[in-house]
């Protein structure tokens, strides 16, 4: 056991003559935790634009609920439904109902222009036809102000996002719809999900104002049970009156959403990459000059018995130390200039804006003090290899 013990005690020993050292190397080593924490502030904030977007996308839709679009449609803009087959869609095996009947909504999804708050340009804000199973299909959804509009009139509610993002959206304001001038009556908010970015009205409202005839894009369902999709689904595509493509709300938002979050992550990580390339050779810097400065030191070490082991393993401890600070400060940094940032951007499938919170989870914090881990170990490695190698004859003769 005194083999160990005296291993550890060699470890300890040169790890704390490398850290008192480091004063007379502030401005190296300042250089390398700044350039760590760059490296993990950058790949942590960006990384929380991708999952905010997708958990707004993602955080409203339950299990026992179903979407049912025009056979090969990818989002609602394609697609299309006649009143006869929204009427069969609820009718469908596997659709809850109450004593009004089945809870399904046939659905209308237009884009009007209305300026964002920050930069005053216009951008496509979704607004949604709803039939008056809505609320009961989406039992997130909640009235945080005002009151519901009256079906029948020409009357708005709007998702808290998409007041909070753009202008005009406040309640006894009015939006211009057509030729018209629809009043906001009051707002909603949806658990933090997508619906938060849009307007909602009647959509009998809805399609005689765009034209629309009887029709549709889009029916939201709420099944007895998440057991009952598969009944529904294959009731509605062994039926010979229908032509329609069955999913999951949330397999529906999920593959909304992989388009930008796959963008988000792939540039995240490349401007990170080539950042923590920067970050690497700096620490080796470091490191170098710490061993250089510490030559005759590790040389008298290894003269009095200390191994060439316990100075690999305590010159990698000094640099993982500081890679850990390094990582600390960035992941803090970015949590506190990040975390609940809110923003809005375009989702590609709908060509609507969908505003959303940047959001700086546990995990993404654990993946940046993973990628500090490495740059440390990678710009410690060779320095601490060197450190072993030094000739002990040589290196005492060394002013």
């Amino acid at each position: 056991m005194a083999g160990p013990l005296n291993w550890i005690s060699q470890i300890s020993s040169i790890t704390k003559f490398g850290l008192m050292s480091i004063p007379q190397r502030r401005g190296a080593v300042a250089s390398t935790v700044i350039g760590i924490a760059g490296v993990v502030a950058v790949l942590v904030g960006v990384l929380s634009i991708a999952v905010g977007f997708k958990q707004v996308m993602t955080a409203s839709a339950s299990p026992d609920a179903a979407i049912v679009l025009r056979s090969g449609s990818d989002s609602e803009m394609v697609s299309g439904l006649g009143r006869a087959e929204t009427v069969l869609i609820g009718d469908a095996p596997g659709v809850a109902r109450d004593a009004q009947g089945p809870l399904s909504s046939a659905e209308l999804f237009v884009m009007i222009n209305l300026p964002k708050r920050t930069t005053g340009t216009d951008a496509n804000v979704p607004l949604r036809g709803v039939d008056r199973a809505a609320l009961q299909v989406r039992d997130s959804v909640k009235i945080t102000s005002g009151r519901m509009f009256e079906w029948g009139k020409n009357e708005v509610i709007v998702g808290v996002g998409a007041a909070q993002e753009f202008s005009g959206l406040g309640v006894d304001s009015k939006v211009v719809v057509g030729q018209y001038e629809w009043p906001v009556v009051g707002t909603f908010s949806a658990k933090g999900g997508i619906a938060e970015s849009e307007i909602w009205t009647d959509a009998k409202v809805l399609q005689a104002a765009y034209n629309r005839g009887d029709s549709f894009q889009s029916v939201y369902t709420r099944l007895n049970s998440p057991a009952s999709f598969q009944q529904f689904k294959d009731g509605l595509t062994s039926n010979p009156q229908l032509n329609v493509k069955v999913l999951r709300q949330s397999e529906y938002y999920a593959e909304e959403s992989r388009v930008i979050t796959t963008l988000i992550t792939t540039l995240g990580i490349l401007i990170a990459g080539l950042m923590a390339l920067g970050a690497v050779f700096g620490a080796l810097n470091t490191m170098y000059s710490s061993v250089s400065a510490r030559t005759r030191e590790i040389a008298t070490l290894r003269a009095l018995g200390f191994g060439s082991g316990a100075v690999v393993v305590s010159v990698l401890l000094e640099s993982l130390l500081l890679a850990l600070l390094g990582g600390a400060i960035g992941g803090s940094l970015a949590y506190f200039a990040f975390n609940n940032f809110h923003t809005s951007t375009m989702n590609f499938q709908t060509f609507s804006q969908v505003a959303f919170a940047f959001k700086v989870t546990p995990e993404l914090l654990v993946q940046g003090i993973i990628w500090s881990v490495l740059i440390g170990m990678i710009g410690g490695l060779f320095p601490a290899i060197r450190a072993a190698r030094l000739p002990i004859a040589a290196a005492l003769r060394e002013l």
